[in-house]
């Protein structure tokens, strides 16, 4: 652990230098990001997930910063090239953008005119006219020195050393910065028609516009791009060069200087347009994909986060029911622990539509299982099925409620490798029936089994980087597992391998232990399981809850390592009556920590609390909406499926979902849908703005 690494750590986030090396450690003896957030706040200084996750960041990137900067130096050493000034200027580098910036003039030089001109021996020539300390008719007089076979008069002499002065100009470290900022900050994306333009398609708003590079929407950038690739635009970044040249007068030339300064700014002219401006229009195209991917990016985790903490549905025997018409609507039963009971298969809808049938079946299901609610997918015949339902619940007098609910995703469940191994035998259309039920009992236990790609949340999914947007729905979904914690008797191990300090083929010995013992009744029994180890045990124990088990504890958060501690504080106090006056003393008392015994106190308090119950609750629906019947003005309720840039799509009972436009979701103006908008938020007296019968979309408003 260097101190540079700490310090480039501590510049770049708000943790103290103490904090910043006991996460190291804690990361090097193999502790996961879970385990310290929960476990480990006295040395973090109470870092949360997210603080924990932005350090791993940082923490990575550092590493490689610092790894790069020995890499350069014994490079520039080895070639002589290495002195106290250059050597200054890497080590205070802050990024490895800067430090390519330093180290690219030092790079062997392809065939190129430049290293023409100094095989041709130019170099000294070069060295001659940017002294400035010669007129042009001394420079001419010098140049016939520098004469060769190759070099035939003093203009083809002074013409290559132009082209070294041009290149120096060019990879000259500081200069690249002004002139990137420059683009950065007065450059403009200039989108044109592409070969295979549609004047007609998706891309045809775009086309033939200018769009400053500062200002323009990540959305947009996305969109672009891919507009690009399938060659419907060009486009090319612009930038007033006239003002680029006069910031080289301005800053690169003395103007005291009355001899070669001419030479030197063609050079330098030459430099720019020829040499720095086109990489750097290149390096600005990369640069706004990448900040427009990375904002696609953390959507997705805020979206994701937000999906997955919805609030489950408790002690419920749910029938879940995937809508058809051809192939019927497939039927699943599960209970309170998310059990698969029965399935079948009914016709409540045309070209079949045996309603007497079908009535009989759900009715019949609903009396042997004792069936509470009803989960409706929300694809093709959602809303017929709907209506099947709630006119069935109104004839029978039934006190049941049903839910719409999001159905994206399940049939790649339902091929899926998991599904095959948890319902071998049942057919692919019963499993993703199971899989409705499932996500109106517990979102987070059925979702995780789906990759999150496949969950219809963010945009562009496909024109970002993937493997940054894997690993950011990967921790999104490790972080909040680990919250909310796993019942250990009834996780599948899709579940539990998301838990801190347990990999998939441990997960599985889990659940293959747990059916041979029936069902785990202390956490302590983990250790008996085949593979899980002492290092194992301590980063997942703590995250992991049995009901009803040997102990309260081990329907907790509390960790086996504070078990003692626990009891020592039950036995000498009521925990009722602790005000939070008196942590630090009781805490000194039980030679603890505050943000420990805090921690014991709201977990003996609320033994099994879901912190999902602080967020989205379920909408049972209440009626059934038709397109048709939509007119504007018409004020509906809703519920937030997924959110972009330019705004949410809302399920208003419908098909597809409506757009509420970020112009549309307040008064007051906003940056982003996220700001005002959370995934599966329940929308009241929500206003319809607009109906396209033809292309079957809603506009609506929040205004």
């Amino acid at each position: 652990m260097t101190k540079e690494l700490i310090l480039l750590i501590k510049e770049k986030t708000s943790l103290s230098v103490k904090a910043i090396e006991n996460i190291i450690l804690l990361l090097d003896e193999g502790c996961t990001i879970p385990f310290i957030a929960r476990y480990r706040k006295d040395a973090t200084s109470n870092a949360t997930d997210e603080d924990l996750r932005v350090f791993e960041e940082v923490f990575n990137y550092s590493k490689k910063l610092l790894k790069r900067k020995e890499e350069i130096l014994t490079l520039l050493e080895e070639k002589n090239f290495l002195n106290e000034k250059l050597k200054n200027s890497i080590n205070e580098a802050k990024s490895i953008q800067v430090l390519e910036d330093i180290y690219a003039p030092f790079k062997e030089k392809k065939s190129s005119r430049t290293s023409d001109a100094i095989e041709n021996g130019l170099e000294p020539l070069a060295n001659i006219i940017q002294s400035l300390k010669y007129t042009n008719e001394e420079i001419k007089q010098k140049a016939k020195q520098f004469l060769n076979t190759k070099i035939k008069s003093s203009n083809d002499a002074i013409s290559g050393a132009k082209d070294i002065i041009a290149q120096r100009y060019a990879d000259d470290f500081k200069s690249k910065e002004i002139v990137r900022n420059l683009i950065a900050s007065w450059g403009e994306l200039q989108i044109k028609e592409g070969k295979s333009f549609n004047k007609n398609g998706v891309y045809s708003n775009f086309a033939n516009k200018n769009e400053k590079i500062k200002y323009i929407k990540s959305h947009r950038t996305l969109a672009i791009l891919r507009a690009v690739n399938e060659k419907e635009l060009s486009i090319k970044v612009e930038i007033d060069e006239a003002h680029l040249l006069e910031n080289i007068k301005k800053y690169k030339i003395p103007q005291w200087a009355s001899s070669s300064k001419d030479i030197v700014y063609d050079a330098y002219k030459d430099g720019l347009k020829r040499l720095l401006l086109p990489s750097l229009k290149r390096e600005a195209i990369n640069t706004i994909k990448e900040k427009a991917s990375s904002e696609a990016i953390e959507l997705f985790g805020k979206n994701l986060k937000e999906l997955l903490q919805t609030a489950p549905l408790v002690n419920q025997v749910i029938l879940g029911m995937d809508p058809g018409f051809v192939s019927g609507c497939k039927l699943a039963v599960i209970d309170e622990n998310g059990i698969y009971l029965d399935s079948d298969v009914i016709y409540p809808t045309k070209p079949k539509e045996n309603i007497e049938a079908s009535s009989k079946i759900v009715l019949s299901l609903i009396k042997k299982y004792k069936v509470t609610s009803i989960a409706i997918g929300n694809g093709t015949a959602s809303r017929e099925t709907a209506q099947f339902i709630s006119e069935l619940i109104k004839e029978n007098n039934l006190d049941i409620n049903y839910a719409i609910v999001s159905e994206i995703g399940a049939s790649v469940y339902s091929a899926s490798k998991i599904a095959a191994q948890e319902y071998p035998k049942l057919d692919v259309t019963i499993r993703g029936a199971i899989s409705i039920a499932g996500r109106l009992r517990d979102p987070m236990a059925t979702l995780v089994k789906i990759d999150p790609k496949s969950l219809g949340i963010g945009q562009y999914q496909h024109d970002v980087n993937q493997k940054e947007l894997a690993l950011k729905l990967e921790n999104t979904t490790v972080d909040l597992v680990n919250k909310v914690g796993v019942d250990l008797n009834s996780a599948s191990y899709k579940l539990l391998s998301f838990i801190s300090g347990i990999s998939e083929k441990l997960a599985i010995n889990i659940i293959e232990h747990k059916n041979s013992i029936k069902r785990f009744n202390s956490k302590n029994e983990l250790l008996k399981v085949k593979g899980l180890g002492a290092k194992a045990y301590e980063q997942a124990v703590g995250f992991l809850r049995i009901k009803d088990g040997k102990s309260i504890l081990d329907n907790t958060a509390i960790h086996p390592e504070d078990y003692t501690l626990t009891k020592n504080l039950q036995k000498n106090y009521n925990i009722e009556e602790i005000k939070d006056n008196q942590i630090e003393q009781i805490a000194k008392e039980l030679n603890t920590t505050p943000f420990k015994l805090k921690d014991i106190i709201q977990e003996l308090k609320k033994p099994g609390y879901d912190v999902r119950n602080e967020f989205n609750q379920v909408k049972f629906a209440q009626d059934v909406t038709k397109l048709e019947d939509l007119k504007e003005g018409f004020i509906l309720s809703g519920i937030v499926r997924n959110i972009t840039d330019f705004g949410a799509f809302v399920d208003i009972g419908l098909k597809n979902d409506a757009l509420l436009h970020i112009s549309q979701i307040s008064q007051k103006r906003i940056n982003h849908p996220s700001e005002v908008l959370s995934i599966n938020q329940n929308l009241e007296k929500i206003k319809v703005v607009s109906v396209d019968l033809d292309k079957q979309r809603v506009g609506l408003s929040l205004k």
